[in-house]
């Protein structure tokens, strides 16, 4: 994901400056078992060439083996960034290499079959957030503990698949951990832990907001001078935050980060969904060539026992910028993101005051020493709820009727295409419109 590491950046550089973040720890890791993790990575865009490097420091007797991408000139550009990671020290006194020869740099629409049938143990899924529950019922049926980005589906449909692959890897007592990495950084464990022990009291209400800016667009000229041909499947994938079947919307993408701590907070999902939305300030055009989904939305979330949490996020350039979440309880006021709860008159009940940590490398470490203890962690029903919160958002605001937790979930709106080839012609819906748009 190209972009998303800027993105991710932002919500360091946002908390940076709220005070959130105090100096970063290296995470100690228990390095009990001999059992070398053999790495694979599917999606070698900047998201999956960053989590090649996060893995590298998070754990000893760590390899990458393996790496696949539709595209070949993604490959080869994360092959050539990792083999230079791994001439670092910090890499090199873990004992962790990057052994990638030109036979185990797969390219193409099977290539994630190859990773994970190419030898390796531990699988990282980072193409597009459509890919995902094809990616992860391969990688689990195969027999792969897995770290998967989010979100982990874009529709009801998806949710199904990924649902059943929790239950796979369960039986088959796989670890899998999800990159809604607010739930492995120290400050965010904290905050949460002390909501769950009562200081804040009962809940009763939450905000959640990714709030920013725009963000990249790529025309097929610019596929063009990558050597790629310029198929509509191919200009999609390599434009991919732009289509729903692909990226699921920003709010998918990228908010539901902030929907993850909130549902993470109260601890359970929202039974229904309320919104709107829009098209404002993306390029224009026919929606093969800019795309179709939206660049603001407004939620209104309901949870069991009435409690009501108002998500907001937006991409337009130019607007002020704000990522954060917001709970309140019967005793006071808790600025998750900010690390610190008030009663109602302005006096501290209690702040984070210790060291925050690295979380794209602690969530790898997390799930690295949970396997070589043999405990491994298994976060993919949690995340795939906070996908399917997102999904349920984008639905009212796409058809502007309120939308439930189970017609979201059953909904039969499957937007991933049948049978890809690379020469196929690949339509794209036309931007929804609320009151217009059925919701299936």
């Amino acid at each position: 994901m190209s972009k998303q590491e800027t993105s991710r950046r932002d919500f360091l550089k946002t908390a940076a400056v709220g005070g959130a973040l105090a100096s970063v720890a290296i995470p100690a890791v228990h390095a009990a078992g001999d059992e070398v993790i053999k790495v694979g990575i599917i999606g070698c865009g900047g998201r999956g060439t960053g989590a090649g490097d996060n893995v590298l420091h998070a754990a000893p007797n760590v390899q990458i083996t393996a790496i696949g991408d539709v595209f070949k000139f993604r490959t080869d550009s994360c092959r050539n960034t990792l083999q230079k990671l791994a001439d670092k020290d910090d890499v090199k006194k873990l004992g962790n290499k990057v052994d990638l020869p030109e036979d185990r740099c797969f390219t193409g629409l099977d290539c994630h079959e190859k990773v994970v049938n190419s030898g390796v143990n531990y699988v990282i899924l980072a193409g597009p957030p459509g890919f995902r529950p094809l990616h992860l019922q391969t990688a689990i049926a195969a027999g792969k503990h897995v770290f998967t980005e989010k979100p982990v589906s874009v529709d009801g449909p998806g949710t199904r698949r990924v649902l059943d692959a929790y239950e796979a890897a369960l039986k088959k007592k796989l670890g899998v951990a999800a990159g809604t990495q607010r739930r492995h950084q120290t400050g965010y464990l904290e905050t949460i832990k002390r909501i769950h022990d009562g200081t804040l009291g009962d809940i009763t209400a939450m905000r959640a907001y990714w709030n920013g800016n725009g963000i990249w667009f790529r025309t097929r000229d610019d596929l063009a001078k990558k050597g790629e041909k310029s198929t509509d499947l191919a200009y999609q994938l390599h434009n991919w935050y732009h289509f729903v079947w692909t990226c699921g919307d920003h709010i998918a993408e990228q908010h539901v980060h902030n929907l993850d701590v909130c549902n993470w907070a109260i601890g359970k999902h929202p039974s229904k969904a309320v919104g709107m939305g829009s098209r404002l300030s993306r390029p224009v055009g026919a929606p093969g060539e800019v795309g179709h989904i939206f660049d603001n939305f407004a939620i209104d979330y309901e949870y069991e026992g009435g409690v009501h949490m108002l998500s907001m996020c937006r991409q337009i350039p130019g607007t002020e910028a704000n990522i954060s979440e917001a709970i309140a309880g019967s005793k006071g006021f808790c600025q998750a993101n900010g690390y610190v709860m008030r009663d109602f008159k302005g006096q501290p009940l209690w702040r984070f005051t210790g060291k925050d940590n690295s979380p794209y490398v602690q969530e790898h470490t997390d799930l690295i020493e949970s396997i070589r203890k043999g405990t491994p962690i298994n976060e993919l029903k949690t995340v795939a709820e906070s996908s399917l919160t997102a999904v349920m958002g984008r639905l009212t605001a796409y058809t502007g009727k309120a939308v439930t937790w189970d017609q979201a979930l059953n909904s039969k709106e499957d937007t991933f295409p049948k049978q890809l080839s690379w020469d196929m012609q690949l339509s794209t819906p036309a931007v929804a419109m609320p009151g217009k748009t059925p919701l299936v």
